[in-house]
């Protein structure tokens, strides 16, 4: 009578658990990343992703690991976060540290190493597992994490959507009532065929038609920033904002003669590529919520000024419509031109 059938440690094997290993920088994750992962995790019962980050890196080694536990809540996400040696030629005993380092992690196995460079076969001898090698050439996704880093507008299609707003480019459209800001944001977006972050504010006086108190501020604030951090997951390269947090302080400051201190932060702790500034050399357009008809340049100080003190880099456009749309444009394209 025959025996069993032999197998080799990491042949998949009917009612046994098999495990697999996926390590890297992930520095930003892509859709090369994405893929193996993905493959992994429909070969194996348990999969462990190592995020391995040293001092000073581009990318904070914590924002890599929290972007794949967000992605990939299913898998067993760990972070190495200290000082290896990161090439053979850097410690004589460059593999003996990293099996230590492992083990830490996955104290057995893993049954499988998944990984599409060559180093995969040498980690899973030391480990005693099988090299599953996934896009080996790259041919499914010819991207690596440097081309990102040096040109990420350019690989865009190959950024995970939770890390597109990481290198998305943020425009805000800044200035006093009536000068045609949320025309040219929208227009904008529908130029380079992505996103526009419309005035939160509106949107909430008209569903709560009452004198605004000094609690409207901060949310007010708040909401500006949630829809603005959720449509940027959508946008393409670029994000046309309406307004922001710091126009909130102005306004605030016209209503209330202060500026709540929430407000006053969440404006400091935002950023913006580029603002473009508005002029009043436009005709007045009445509007129920439009409030300084006689007082537009003097806000157009206020809201300059402002800008100077937060360091913030705008251009100023000014002139009729098809001006201001030039000058936009143009420094818009300058914008993603050096990146």
């Amino acid at each position: 009578m025959a025996g069993p059938i032999p197998t080799r440690p990491g042949v998949m094997r009917p009612g046994v658990m098999r495990t697999g290993l996926i390590l890297g920088k992930f520095m930003p994750p892509h859709q090369g990343h994405l893929l193996c992962i993905e493959m992994a995790k429909r070969l194996v019962d348990r999969l462990t992703v190592l995020v391995c980050s040293l001092p000073d890196e581009p990318i904070p080694g914590e924002r890599r690991f929290a972007w794949l536990r967000e992605r990939f809540p299913d898998c067993e996400v760990r972070w190495l976060n200290e000082v290896v040696p990161s090439e053979p030629s850097q410690h004589p005993d460059f593999w003996s540290i990293w099996k230590a380092t492992i083990r830490r992690f996955v104290p057995t196995g893993p049954d499988y190493i998944f990984a599409s460079d060559d180093y995969g076969a040498t980690l899973a001898d030391l480990l005693g597992a099988q090299w599953v090698p996934v896009d080996r050439d790259r041919v499914l996704m010819p991207i690596s994490g440097t081309a990102i880093r040096n040109a990420p507008l350019t690989h865009w299609e190959h950024l995970p959507e939770f890390v597109r707003p990481y290198y998305l480019r943020r425009v805000c459209i800044f200035g006093p009532e009536s000068t045609g800001k949320t025309t040219l944001a929208r227009q904008l977006a529908a130029h380079y065929r992505t996103q526009w972050v419309p005035e939160f504010a509106r949107g909430w006086i008209d569903a709560n038609p009452r004198d605004l108190a000094p609690d409207d501020f901060p949310f007010i604030a708040q909401g500006q920033i949630a829809l603005e951090d959720a449509l940027a997951r959508q946008a393409n390269r670029v994000l046309f904002c309406d307004t922001d947090p710091l126009t909130t302080t102005l306004w605030a400051m016209e209503f209330l003669g202060r500026i709540p201190d929430p407000v006053s932060q969440l404006a400091a702790e935002r950023r913006y590529d580029l603002t473009l500034l508005l002029q009043v050399d436009v005709p007045w357009v009445a509007d129920s919520q439009r409030f300084l008809p006689h007082a537009r340049r003097e806000f157009f100080q206020k809201c300059e000024q402002a800008l100077q003190q937060a360091g913030r880099a705008y251009v100023t456009i000014t002139g009729d419509w098809a001006e201001r749309w030039q000058q936009a444009c143009a420094a818009i394209d300058a914008l993603l031109a050096r990146t």
